[in-house]
């Protein structure tokens, strides 16, 4: 099967999980996991939240910025990979002056 975000719409979404300003994201999603390759501008967060019924797999492309893991900092770059497991806390924050561009999977489990 062939996801391609190349060729899709990205949809802009307000204050996702209650962040700050928006992320612009394509998406798969089969009805149980999600495939995402997103973008958040300078300034932009996806909100604090807890994976309650899954885990999340996030890659950077392009950009600096930092995540907030279960309470703590820590600084993400193109080329590394973020994993929080189910039942834990994250959240996504661009505080760089350019875009943070990513790739995210979240399975169901």
């Amino acid at each position: 099967m062939i996801v391609d975000f190349k060729n899709q719409k990205a949809e802009i979404i307000q204050n996702f999980k209650g962040g700050e300003k928006s992320i612009a994201a394509k998406m798969y999603f089969d009805g149980k996991n999600r495939i995402l390759h997103g973008l958040l501008k300078s300034g932009a967060t996806i909100g604090l939240h807890t994976h309650e019924t899954n885990s999340e797999i996030i890659y950077i492309l392009a950009g600096e910025g930092k995540v907030i893991y279960d309470g703590e900092y820590e600084k993400v770059c193109a080329g590394i990979c973020h994993y929080c497991p189910k039942g834990h806390t994250h959240s996504l924050i661009n505080d760089s002056d350019s875009d943070l561009v990513f790739f995210a999977v979240v399975p169901e489990q």
